[in-house]
């Protein structure tokens, strides 16, 4: 007697990955499309019929200006804050310095890395350094956000990454 050949059987719980990573990249596409360009509404945008007048020469098209939401700039501006814990008019002083150049600027967010021989003590020094943002540069870190991380090490040094929103 021959035995029964086992061959592959067909089940739908092999599918479920591929499936589940199809409906994924469906759903990413359609989240996409659903996104109006708003370079294209303004430069497809007509005036209105009042405003314009039939004697007027046409005026020179100027570039639109981007109408959508502020984007982050991918790279951050990375500055080294060395005081004594406490120490905050030499934190603001740093700070005032390291930032001059981006006068202007707004940050999005802020990412500070505070050392310290103990994660406590490394993240209580970061939020002080992220309290001297404000002192130092008020209209720069108004409505930033702000995380105390903890880096080892030797007390009263600190690592920030800012990330500032596009011009």
């Amino acid at each position: 007697m021959s035995r029964p050949k086992r061959g592959f059987r067909f089940t739908p719980l092999h599918l479920a990955g591929w499936l589940f990573a199809d409906m994924l990249l469906v759903l990413a596409l359609v989240s996409m499309g659903d996104r109006g360009d708003p370079l294209a509404a303004q430069a497809t945008a007509r005036p209105s019929p009042s405003s314009a007048s039939p004697s007027a020469e046409p005026s020179p098209r100027t570039s639109p200006t981007p109408s959508g939401p502020r984007s982050v700039e991918r790279k951050p501006v990375k500055i080294r804050v060395t005081a004594a814990v406490g120490d905050t008019t030499r934190m603001v002083k740093q700070l005032r310095a390291a930032t001059a150049r981006y006068e202007g600027r707004t940050a999005a967010f802020v990412l500070t890395f505070g050392q310290a021989p103990e994660p406590g003590a490394g993240q209580e020094y970061a939020g002080e350094i992220n309290a001297s943002l404000r002192k130092a540069r008020t209209h720069m870190f108004t409505d930033a956000t702000t995380r105390d991380f903890w880096n080892g090490g030797a007390s009263g040094t600190a690592d920030l990454e800012i990330y500032f929103y596009t011009r």
